[in-house]
């Protein structure tokens, strides 16, 4: 039986949004989930510094855990380094995009939101998205880091006031013609994380993101591949420290019983 696992990548604990959807989908596969905490968060890096170190530590990490398939689950390090890291491993390597085209077949109003992280909303790919999925619509950007670190805290268990959550959307709904907005992007994978609380924030706005789709990508590129069982799953971190391990039981709640540093 094949050991490879699958390994997820991100900055931070957003990735884990995208776990839920291929764990249900591959429930016997062996994952590994890796977090850059040490050059978290992306979102507010140069695209200089992402594209410079997000293949350099997939390269590690492959040569470690040797996965059969990796996951940039992470929008704004694979709208910057996706090309970069395909052509340096000789493995499949699947991107995290926003998911653009499905909010346009739900819009009625013909007016999105996308809300991710500033790096995400401001590359040229977030236009070819809107250009060749959404050409009827409005579409309307807002980059929040706020909402990344509050998302985090959730995971860490510390409560975060539901007025913040509004205050990121209004980031949107502000904008002219942000009023008819009825489908948002979350266009980071930590957004997903706080759904629930975004939702509460704007009734009757429909949220989507990417992780059902990336399943599906993901099952399609390993159809016809056997698996030993899932076992015990494992979290590796750039930077282990306190913040770090007081992730211990949301990663065990998910599969990562294990946790090392890279």
């Amino acid at each position: 039986m094949d050991m490879r696992p699958i390994l997820f990548f991100d900055s931070g604990v957003g990735g884990l949004s995208i776990v839920g959807p291929a764990r249900a989908a591959l429930p016997e596969a062996p994952f590994v989930y890796a977090a850059d905490s040490a050059g978290f968060p992306y979102g507010t890096k140069s695209e200089a510094e992402i594209a410079a170190r997000v293949p350099v530590l997939l390269g590690r990490l492959a040569e470690r855990y040797r996965p059969r398939l990796i996951v940039i689950a992470c929008n704004t390090a694979s709208t910057i380094a996706l090309p970069v890291v395909r052509a340096a491993l000789d493995l499949p390597v699947v991107g995290t995009v926003p998911a653009i085209k499905p909010a346009a077949v739900l819009s009625v109003t013909r007016t999105i939101g996308v809300l991710g992280t500033e790096a995400t909303v401001r590359q040229a790919y977030v236009d070819d998205l809107a250009a060749r999925f959404a050409g009827d619509c409005t579409v309307l950007r807002y980059g929040s880091a706020a909402l990344v670190e509050m998302a985090e805290a959730k995971l860490h268990g510390r409560a975060v006031a539901p007025e913040r959550y509004a205050k990121v959307l209004d980031g949107l709904f502000s904008q002219p013609g942000g009023d008819s907005i009825d489908v948002i992007v979350n266009a980071c994978t930590h957004f997903p994380l706080v759904e629930a609380e975004l939702a509460a924030a704007a009734p009757g706005v429909r949220f989507v993101d990417g992780g059902p789709g990336i399943a599906r990508r993901i099952v399609y590129l390993v159809q016809g591949e056997t698996w030993s069982g899932a076992g015990e799953g494992i979290a590796v971190f750039t930077r282990l420290g306190n913040d770090e391990r007081a992730l211990g039981r949301a990663l065990a709640a998910r599969g990562f019983g294990r946790i090392e540093q890279l």
